[in-house]
């Protein structure tokens, strides 16, 4: 019924990984089909191995294919069996979260121990419109082939969080090293293993740099901002330059990625195409050796770039739109 979760590797999940929303451990698993079962079960769960008897919580459940169908009905069964076993405070705004999903009569019953989503990263208090998270940022990077090993140009950089996402994988930064966690409330948090953990990011110093131009001053302004905070300043450069303007660096060549506007929120698509066409034009005359990687929602606006891009990605949700990543080889 109850699960062991390795606390030190859910730590070090949280610190590390790049691209997941959020970290779950879980405590227990068992059937349950109708609400006075979920009580009972619920009540058997070593709830005192994981959560503190002071610190509050909360519950958030979901039902699916079950003959327990009332999420709130549900919730409401582990928060009182939680109260009544444990002690602890049931609070709506606790960060210390219990995820309850029922599926098929299945209950499992996990904690939240990001508490925040991991995007947050603790260093980007600035933000363009439309920003991209930086959690996506670094699976469309991955996705690209990038490894940290190759500069990074991303000509309508916004807040930067492309660039800045490159330099901290180049330099080794743990992404989670500027943010507090809910795992920090648990029974289960070791204060003095965690500072060991988090001090023993590898780090480098990379010879290669990152760079970032938008021709709004505001945006470069907050890339720069950002940058600083996340510590990243000596590695990345930012400039105000239109696409027209841009131009690659000195030497070797490497990833061009772009988050270009796609219309639905920002632009006017028949403007847009002639922008797309311009940055286009740009990166095949000027980037050779170079790859591209572009986001956008419109097949047809990717294409009016004229860029030699091969099949696109499965498209993934983006703000609530629904985006695809086209990729070129190395640009002749």
């Amino acid at each position: 019924m109850a699960s062991r979760p390795r606390w030190p590797d859910v730590w070090r999940a949280n610190l590390e990984i790049r691209g997941a929303s959020r970290i779950l451990a879980r405590v227990a698993t068992f059937r349950a089909v109708h609400l006075s079962q979920l009580d009972k079960r619920a009540r058997k769960v070593p709830w005192g191995n994981v959560l503190a008897r002071s610190v509050p919580f909360r519950v958030e459940a979901s039902c699916k294919a079950s003959r327990i169908y009332h999420s709130g009905a549900a919730a409401q069964r582990i928060e009182r069996a939680i109260s009544e076993e444990l002690g602890a405070p049931l609070s709506p705004e606790a960060e210390v979260c219990i995820k309850v999903r029922i599926e098929n009569d299945l209950c499992t019953v996990a904690v939240d121990t990001s508490g925040e989503p991991l995007h947050k990263r603790g260093f980007k208090e600035a933000v363009a419109k439309a920003p991209m998270r930086e959690t996506m940022a670094a699976l469309f990077l991955r996705q690209c082939g990038y490894d940290g090993s190759e500069p990074v140009l991303d000509p309508m950089c916004g807040s930067g969080t492309f660039v800045i996402e490159a330099a901290e994988i180049a330099a080794g930064l743990q992404p989670g090293r500027s943010r507090h966690f809910a795992f920090e409330h648990l029974a289960t948090f070791d204060q003095t293993a965690w500072t060991a953990m988090r001090a023993s990011q590898r780090g480098a110093t990379p010879t290669i740099r990152f760079y970032g131009s938008d021709r709004d001053a505001g945006a470069i302004r907050m890339s720069r901002a950002n940058a600083e905070r996340a510590g990243v300043t000596a590695l990345t450069e930012f400039k105000q330059a239109s696409v027209e303007e841009l131009t690659a660096p000195t030497g070797p060549p490497g990833l061009v990625v772009v988050n270009p506007p796609y219309g639905d929120r920002i632009g006017d698509r028949k403007v847009l195409q002639s922008l797309y066409r311009t940055l286009g034009t740009t990166l095949s005359s000027r980037f050779a050796g170079w790859r591209v990687g572009l986001v956008t929602n419109d097949a047809a606006l990717a294409k009016a770039t004229g860029l030699p891009f091969l099949a696109p990605s499965p498209p993934v949700l983006h703000g609530g739109l629904r985006v695809e990543l086209f990729q070129t080889g190395a640009l002749p």
